[in-house]
């Protein structure tokens, strides 16, 4: 591998985030709201999207600039017909040490167990209420909280662990049931990681008064069961940690609303059509599909990859509110959040 490849505000590539595909099987207020994606929403054509050869290849050039993890997200990923194929190319690359995949846990009771027999070292499941009919209310079509919960317990039971559970705290919707949710998931088992409900992309009514800040948060958490801050796994690791005192496991915060980690991110996002996103809230991308498709050698790959992660200067969430251009930003539904 070369010298780790630094962007304009000295901060390394580490992390690569891989949508599979822009559709999802839910309509989350925050992230694919109906009124914008309903059911004429033309959602791209199989043949636009990167096929898992074409991933694959992608992901090896960014391990040999430094991508040690890589993250499958959407959309929901497990839409995507024989994930595990692309899962089992990816774990077979040399230097990424952490595959790691997103979902809304809808399908991953069937999936579990062949996606860790294909390689997957670890599970997100994106769950913003145990209460059913707030869920219900949040993923806008009816899904029932009860088969999110069998798909964390088989992926447990596939040998996933601990399983990060996320979860959107919004202002009089759900912020009632954070507790709750501590509670249910406090194990070694499980990290829940409460999140302040950001302004990605351009569809979801975002409005600062909505957002419930991370100190809340705690404050909430530790009235009932005390928590303590403990040190970061890792530099740029984007959550805060909080152990529980009793031993019993721990949550994480992520709060780039009201205390920005611009500074220390490592992240790019690769979309499903191949456009590559410097920042969750990018107004525009890169194109390595038409690389990809065009000839191009994997050393003219490496250079232009070498160039966009040099010439990065992204800091949104230090600079929210005061923002200089007007172009509208990516969706997080097309680039995984």
């Amino acid at each position: 591998m070369k010298e780790q490849i630094l962007d304009s505000r000295s901060r390394p590539l580490r992390d690569l985030r891989i949508s599979v595909t822009d559709r999802c099987n839910f309509r989350c207020t925050y992230c694919m709201p109906k009124s914008v994606f309903g059911r004429d929403f033309q959602f791209l054509p199989h043949e636009e999207l990167l096929t898992f050869e074409e991933i694959a290849r992608l992901s090896r050039v960014f391990a040999g600039l430094g991508v040690t993890k890589i993250r499958l997200t959407g959309g929901e990923p497990l839409l995507r017909r024989d994930l595990e194929k692309l899962v089992e190319m990816l774990a077979a690359i040399p230097g990424i040490r952490d595959l790691s995949l997103t979902t809304n846990g809808s399908l991953l009771a069937s999936k579990a167990l062949s996606l860790r027999a294909a390689g997957l070292h670890r599970v997100t499941v994106s769950l913003d209420s145990l209460d059913d009919a707030t869920f219900r209310a949040m993923n806008d079509v009816e899904f029932p909280v009860a088969r999110v919960l069998e798909g964390i317990e088989a992926a447990l039971a596939a040998g996933f662990g601990p399983i990060k559970i996320n979860m959107v705290v919004k202002r009089g919707v759900n912020e009632q049931d954070v507790v709750a949710m501590a509670r249910r998931f406090r194990s070694p088992n499980y990290i829940v990681r409460f999140i302040e409900y950001m302004d990605v992309g351009n569809t979801n009514g975002w409005r600062l008064v909505d957002v419930v800040p991370a100190a809340r948060i705690i404050e909430a958490i530790n009235a009932e069961m005390p928590i303590a801050p403990t040190q970061p796994n890792y530099r740029g690791e984007v959550a805060g940690r909080y152990r529980y005192l009793d031993g019993g496991g721990e949550i994480g915060v992520i709060a780039s609303v009201t205390q920005p980690f611009c500074h220390d991110c490592a992240r790019a996002r690769l979309s499903s059509e191949g456009l590559l996103y410097t920042c969750l809230f990018a107004t525009h991308g890169h194109d390595f599909r038409e690389l990809l498709r065009g000839g191009a050698t994997d050393r003219d790959i490496d250079a232009f990859a070498t160039g966009v992660w040099a010439g990065r200067e992204d800091r949104y969430s230090e600079l929210r509110g005061k923002a200089t251009t007007e172009e509208p930003k990516v969706e997080m539904s097309h680039i995984g959040g």
